[in-house]
């Protein structure tokens, strides 16, 4: 299948993994709703897609802000990316905690509820959720905060539900859980995941034929270091 024609939305399209996300998408032929928490962010992937030979919206969301998702403007949608999430390590503050919890869970949830009516009106409708192996029952490998760890199981239950309920309007939901990962690497058995093949899951799976529903993507955790 073909991207051409199609209306994406990527969150966290300022940088790392999201901008990699939209410029895929762009790429082959989609117009992608680039956003990020700052214009600035926005318009430097969507200046580099435009460089690159494709077509974006800059766009201001703040997934953390109730107020910036009301505020952001589409009129057409079928491709929901949900990859906007703060990661959590360390001693952080109340604040950092509070902004990922805001902003992984309940930003997460009412952009998606808010769009919802425009992914029903798409003729290929999906919504991808970029959230972690973090979220899997049982997973203790991230070196992430408990908060980032609480934000992804949120998700992942989210997605859930959405999926089962949605599936009979034929809207995907597509999920991964990678471990933690790396920007780029050499790609080769033995090294760390990287976000460029994170980035060719979501785009095998969003390019399937309407009757593939792949659910979730779960990939196998990298070996003890010695």
């Amino acid at each position: 299948m073909t991207l051409t024609g199609a209306h994406v939305l990527v969150t966290g399209a300022g940088r790392d993994t999201g901008r990699k996300l939209a410029f895929a998408f762009a790429a082959r032929g989609a117009h992608v709703l680039a956003t990020a928490r700052t214009q600035a962010a926005a318009e430097e992937t969507v200046a580099q897609i435009e460089a690159s030979g494709g077509t974006a919206t800059p766009a201001v969301l703040d997934l953390a802000d109730p107020g910036s998702i009301e505020r952001l403007a589409v009129d057409r949608l079928d491709v929901l990316v949900n990859s906007g999430a703060r990661y959590l390590a360390g001693s952080p503050s109340p604040a950092d905690v509070v902004d990922t919890i805001a902003g992984g869970v309940t930003g997460t949830v009412l952009l998606t509820e808010r769009l919802l009516p425009l992914l029903r009106a798409s003729n290929r409708p999906d919504i991808v959720n970029l959230i972690s192996a973090a979220g899997e029952v049982g997973h203790h490998r991230s070196d992430a905060h408990p908060a980032f760890y609480a934000a992804k199981h949120a998700q992942a239950g989210y997605a859930e539900i959405l999926s089962e309920r949605l599936r009979p309007d034929g809207i995907r939901v597509i999920s991964l859980f990678p471990p933690d990962f790396v920007q780029d690497g050499p790609r080769v058995a033995g090294s760390d995941l990287t976000a460029d093949s994170v980035v060719e899951c979501v785009m095998f799976a969003v390019n399937q034929p309407r009757d593939c529903f792949i659910r979730a993507f779960y990939f196998e955790q990298p070996a003890p270091r010695r």
